[in-house]
């Protein structure tokens, strides 16, 4: 092939069409426990985290709920993924090679956002939440009508069981009774729906038999039978740690933060130095964006450990 404008916008659409088709074909977990906030700049403030105002009735003047001066801030991150073309592959129309790597970008690009937030999910014992506390913590502060606060929990250690009764009590049981039990700073309910049972490979067949078999391995009749879609995923990092989420409402409990979806770019200059000095073309994905933390009110995680 002779090696001019031409035949390289070809090469690189061809490039170009397969990393798309492998964008759009990819399956992403994310969205099943985060939401996707759109980013314009290069960080997002959710000054809204600290006082979320809720309906009340309206009896005189309107109560103007005043957001803190802190906000909790996700800042956007650069990614890429880079491939060289060598010219004489070019020249020798063995371009067959650059076909997977374009596919395998474009899989690469679309799970971006998995990565981040299921990184994110892992961290959830350590990194901080928008109150300054682990995400998943036992001492949460939280205001009550009178002016004094509270503690509130939303960690756990007992590991996820379905063995018996009161073993499935005390992990499952015990993280969905903490969630239906989450309150406002006005002491109402946050009415918070427990439906999503995320956990490792490892727990798995628990996590299915707890969600599905009508007695347990002691033989007692199983009260959580339906009670959450259990979701499995391999890139939580640790084998006993499980976590219980409410994914129904508009906000979630994991945020993927967007500022650019990933887009396919290329450097086909001709005159350029790669190209001149080690006859080589290159071609990629860029994408901008970030995950963080959303209410922890909504999210229960164990460490399996106790």
């Amino acid at each position: 092939m002779i090696v001019n404008k031409s035949a390289l916008d070809g090469v690189f659409f061809n490039l170009k069409t397969t990393f798309n088709r492998a964008l759009k074909a990819s399956e992403p977990e994310w969205q099943k426990i985060a939401m996707k906030v759109t980013s314009t700049s290069s960080e997002n403030r959710y000054k809204w985290m600290e006082r979320f105002p809720a309906m009340r009735k309206w009896a005189g003047e309107k109560v103007v709920k005043q957001l803190k001066g802190q906000g909790y801030t996700i800042i956007n991150d650069d990614f890429e993924a880079t491939i060289e073309v060598d010219r004489n592959d070019i020249e020798d129309d063995t371009l067959g090679i650059y076909g997977p790597e374009a596919e395998m970008a474009g899989y690469s690009s679309a799970h971006l956002p998995d990565e981040l937030v299921f990184d994110l999910v892992n961290a959830g014992f350590t990194e901080l939440s928008y109150d300054g506390q682990p995400f998943f913590d036992t001492d949460h502060p939280v205001g009550k009508k009178d002016g004094t606060t509270v503690s509130v929990s939303n960690k756990g250690t007992s590991a996820l069981s379905h063995a018996t009764l009161a073993a499935a009590q005390a992990s499952f049981g015990a993280g969905r009774t903490a969630l239906r039990k989450m309150k406002d700073d006005e002491e109402r309910p946050l009415n918070i729906n427990p439906s999503v049972l995320l956990v490792p490979p490892a727990l798995e067949d628990t996590a299915r038999a707890l969600m599905t078999v009508d007695r347990l391995e002691d033989g007692k009749p199983n009260p959580y039978k339906g009670a959450a879609e259990v979701v499995v995923s391999s890139r939580l990092t640790s084998d006993t740690a499980w976590f219980l989420l409410d994914t129904t409402k508009p906000v979630k409990p994991f945020i993927y933060q967007e500022r650019k979806a990933p887009v396919f770019v290329s450097q086909t200059n001709m005159d350029s130095d790669s190209v001149f000095l080690q006859k080589k073309y290159r071609y990629g994905a860029e994408a901008r964006g970030a995950a963080g933390f959303s209410f922890w009110q909504m999210a229960y995680g164990s460490t399996g450990q106790g």
